[in-house]
């Protein structure tokens, strides 16, 4: 067996892995009841499952410059899809999209309250 039908089945897998894993996100956000758990579904997943899709097309292409290209965009996802997810998450809270209620721990309250008292607006609101 040699290296290029090596790199080619494991680039299969890790196209097929990857779909699978974005496909779960996909179902993950029509499937949960709360815009939280839809927030957490599309961004976990979906980041691995193009992970695996960008090391399967350097898998596939074997071309030093394509990869670099695909690292960096590797890394601009690890980067960006946690930072995004967690701003909708915050502007969800702050315009009162999700129910208090139904959080186990929820800090960003206390984090809101002292941010007002330093300011001195007494507004907890955020806006």
């Amino acid at each position: 067996m040699t290296w290029d039908t090596v790199a080619d089945v494991l680039a299969a897998v890790c196209f097929l892995l990857g779909s699978v894993f974005t496909l779960i996100a996909g179902i993950g956000v029509l499937r949960f009841p709360d815009l939280l758990s839809r927030i957490h579904a599309g961004a976990k997943p979906q980041v691995v499952g193009v992970i695996l899709a960008l090391i399967g097309l350097a898998l596939r292409l074997r071309s030093a410059a394509v990869t670099a290209t695909l690292i960096l965009v590797g890394l601009f996802q690890l980067i960006t899809a946690p930072v995004s997810a967690t701003f909708v998450a915050r502007a969800a809270y702050r315009t009162g999209k999700i129910d208090p209620d139904q959080m186990a721990v929820d800090e960003l309250t206390e984090d809101l309250a002292r941010a007002a008292e330093a300011n001195g607006d007494g507004d907890s609101s955020g806006s």
